[in-house]
C-alpha cells in the first residue's frame, strides 16, 4: 500500500537548550523535541525515569478520585481478615493487575482469592452468577481490575447481596460511573489526576503503592518493594499498547532495567521460554513481541488463570510445564490467527474502495474468538481502514467482535452511535469489543459506514509513514546506536527513530523468509548494510534491479548475524 512520507518537525530552538544544558547528543536533542519534550528540565525527567517522577495519587487536589476511600476500605478488609475477591480480565493487562494486587494485599497481612473471566465461556466483563458465588463464599470486598467502569447493574447486585466494591479500571465510562463504594479511574468525570494514559495495571499499582505506603515501613523498604512490582506493571503496561510517556515511561523503564534479575520462578521460565533467558536487559519490543503474545495465548486459546498461576508458582519445577504450556498454546493461536486471516483476505478480495467502505465488518462462522482481535490488526495493517471482526456462534446467534480502527477515528464513539444494537460493548480509541446478535450485522455494518463516511476523507485512507530525519549508512555505528538506546523503551508515545537513506542500489536479488518477509542487502555510497522487511514480501516484485530506491527504516541489532541492521518500514524508487 502507497504511504506518505511526512518528517516530523522539531523545535531547533529547545533542541539547542536541551544540548547545551543537558550535555545531550545533537541527535537526541532533535529526537526529544519531535516526541513533544520542550525543556531541558522535561528532557532530564524524559532520559532518567525514576519513582520520584510518579504523581502522589493521594494528592489532596490532583490525585486519584476514589483512591483514598478504597485503600481505607482494603485496609479495614484485611485487618478483619475479611474475604477480597479480585475481578480482573483475560488480558495481559488484567492478568499482571490480578497478579499485582493479590500481592500487594499478601505484604499488608491479607489474602485474596481471585476470578479470572473464561474469554469462550463467559466473555469480557463483570458477571451476575460469578457475584451470586462470590456472596455464598462470604466474600465482603470485591476488587476490580481492568474491569468493571459499565459494570453499573453487577455492582448494584454486589452491594444488596453485602459485597463492597471498589472499581479500579482505565476504560471509558459511561455517563454515570457504577455505584460502587470506591471508583478509581483517571478517564471517570471530576477526576483530577493528571495523568490518563495508565492502563488496568497502572491503576493496579497506584493502589498497591498507597496501600503499602499507609503501612509505615522504611522508605528504602518500599522503595525496593515498588521496584520489583514495576517488573510486572512494565510487562502489562507494554503489552497492553498505552503510550510510553509520563507515568508509563517510568513504569516500562524501571520495569525493564529489574527483568533481568527477577527471582520469581514463573517470570524467569517465562522469560526463557520466550528465549530471552540469557538476556541482560529485554525491550520494550521483546515484551510486545515475545512475552506479551505467550502470555495473552492463555486468554485467547484456553484459561488466563494459567497466568496467574505461573506467577504463583513457588520453585521452577512448578513453573516451568506452566510457561511451555503458554508457548505451545501461543503456536496454536499463530496458526489459527493465520487461518481467519486467510478467511478474512478471500472474502476481501473485492471489496469496495473506501470511498465507498470506509469502515470494514467481516464475520465469520466459527472463527476463534480468541484471535479475532489481533486479526483484526492484521486488517487494518493491509487495507488501511477501521475494521470489526465478528465471529458468530450459530448455536447462539450472537456474534463477538473485535475492531481496531486508523488514526483520527475513534472507534468507540462510532460503537456509541449505534449503542442499541449491541447486547454489550466497550474499549478505546483505537479497540474495542462487542458482542451483537448475527441478525443485526448489516444494520451494523450500514451504521458503522454511514458513521465514518461523516468522519473520514481521502487523505484519511493513505497511511502515513513518519520520519524522524535522513540518516546516511555511513553514520549508523555502534557509537550513534549506543547514544539512541537512552531514548528506549519505545512504544506509542515514544515511537523508535524511524530514518531515510536516498540513492540506494539493491545488491544481488531480494531474498523472500517464510513466504511473507522481505530480505535485502542495500548500498549507499561505499557503504552495505542488510535490510529485514517483516510481511514485505509482496513488494519484492516491484523492486526493478539498478533502481535509484530510498528508504525508510528503524535500525536494530541482529541476533543472529550480529550487526546492525535496517528494519525496513518503506521502500520505494526514487
Amino acid at each position: 500500500m502507497r504511504r506518505r512520507w511526512v518528517e516530523r518537525e522539531f523545535d531547533a530552538e529547545a533542541a539547542a537548550r536541551i544540548q547545551a544544558e543537558l550535555g545531550a547528543a545533537p541527535l537526541v536533542a532533535r529526537l526529544l523535541t519531535q516526541r513533544g519534550v520542550r525543556s531541558p528540565d522535561q528532557a532530564a525527567a524524559f532520559l532518567s525515569p525514576s519513582l520520584d517522577a510518579l504523581h502522589d495519587g493521594l494528592h489532596p487536589s490532583a490525585g486519584l478520585l476514589g483512591l483514598s476511600q478504597g485503600v481505607e476500605r482494603l485496609r479495614r478488609a484485611i485487618a478483619g481478615n475479611e474475604r477480597i475477591l479480585v475481578y480482573g480480565d483475560y488480558d495481559v493487562d488484567g492478568t499482571t493487575s490480578v497478579v499485582l494486587l493479590r500481592k500487594a494485599i499478601e505484604l499488608a497481612g491479607g489474602r485474596a482469592d481471585y476470578h479470572v473471566p473464561h474469554r469462550l465461556r463467559e466473555g469480557y466483563g463483570m458477571r451476575a452468577d460469578v457475584i451470586e458465588r462470590a456472596a455464598a463464599d462470604q466474600v465482603k470486598l470485591l476488587i476490580s481490575v481492568d474491569t468493571g467502569i459499565r459494570e453499573r447493574h453487577v455492582v448494584e447486585q454486589a452491594q444488596a447481596l453485602g459485597i463492597d466494591c471498589i472499581i479500579t479500571d482505565h476504560h471509558l465510562p459511561e455517563e454515570a460511573v457504577p455505584p460502587a463504594l470506591a471508583v478509581i479511574n483517571p478517564n471517570q468525570p471530576g477526576c483530577p489526576y493528571p495523568d490518563k494514559n495508565l492502563c488496568g495495571v497502572g491503576i493496579a499499582f497506584k493502589l498497591s503503592h498507597a496501600l503499602l505506603a499507609s503501612l509505615g515501613w522504611p522508605a528504602e523498604k518500599l522503595r525496593r518493594t515498588l521496584e520489583s512490582m514495576l517488573m510486572i506493571v512494565a510487562i502489562g503496561t507494554i503489552a497492553d499498547l498505552v503510550p510510553l510517556a509520563g507515568e508509563n515511561r517510568v513504569f516500562a523503564s524501571i520495569g525493564l532495567r529489574g527483568l533481568y534479575q527477577a527471582r520469581n520462578p514463573g517470570l524467569r521460565a517465562l522469560l526463557d521460554v520466550a528465549g530471552l533467558g540469557e538476556k541482560l536487559q529485554p525491550s520494550a519490543g521483546d515484551i510486545g513481541f515475545r512475552v506479551g503474545p505467550r502470555m495473552n495465548a492463555a486468554g485467547r486459546m484456553d484459561t488466563a488463570r494459567a497466568v496467574v498461576e505461573l506467577f504463583g508458582a513457588v520453585d521452577e519445577a512448578a513453573a516451568r510445564p506452566i510457561a511451555e504450556q503458554l508457548d505451545a498454546l501461543n503456536a496454536e493461536r499463530q496458526a489459527t490467527e493465520e487461518s481467519v486471516v486467510q478467511a478474512i483476505l478471500e472474502k476481501l478480495q473485492n471489496a469496495p474502495p473506501p470511498d465507498v467502505m470506509p469502515f470494514l465488518v467481516v464475520e465469520g462462522e466459527g472463527w476463534h474468538p480468541g484471535v479475532i482481535g489481533i486479526v483484526a490488526s492484521r486488517v487494518v495493517e493491509r487495507f488501511h481502514r477501521p475494521t470489526l471482526v465478528l465471529s458468530v456462534d450459530p448455536a447462539t446467534g450472537l456474534a463477538t467482535g473485535s475492531g481496531r480502527s486508523i488514526p483520527g477515528f475513534h472507534l468507540t464513539e462510532a460503537l456509541s452511535s449505534m449503542d442499541g444494537i449491541f447486547e454489550r460493548f466497550g474499549g478505546h480509541a483505537q479497540a474495542a469489543g462487542c458482542t451483537v446478535r448475527a441478525d443485526r450485522i448489516e444494520t451494523l455494518r450500514r451504521g458503522l459506514n454511514d458513521f465514518a463516511a461523516n468522519v473520514l476523507g481521502p487523505e484519511d485512507f493513505i497511511p502515513i509513514q513518519m520520519l524522524d530525519g535522513e540518516l546516511p549508512f555511513a553514520e549508523i555505528t555502534d557509537g550513534l546506536m549506543q547514544t539512541l538506546e537512552q531514548l528506549a523503551p519505545h512504544g506509542i508515545g515514544n515511537p523508535s527513530p524511524v530514518f531515510y537513506a536516498r540513492d540506494l542500489q539493491l545488491l544481488g536479488e531480494p531474498r523472500i523468509l517464510k513466504d511473507k518477509h522481505l530480505k535485502l542487502r542495500l548500498r549507499q555510497a561505499g557503504t552495505v548494510m542488510t535490510a529485514i522487511g517483516w510481511r514485505m514480501a509482496p513488494i519484492a516484485s516491484s523492486i526493478r534491479s539498478g533502481a535509484a530506491l530510498e528508504a525508510a527504516f528503524g535500525v536494530e541489532w541482529d541476533d543472529y548475524s550480529g550487526g546492525w541492521r535496517l528494519n525496513l518500514k518503506d521502500l520505494r524508487e526514487s
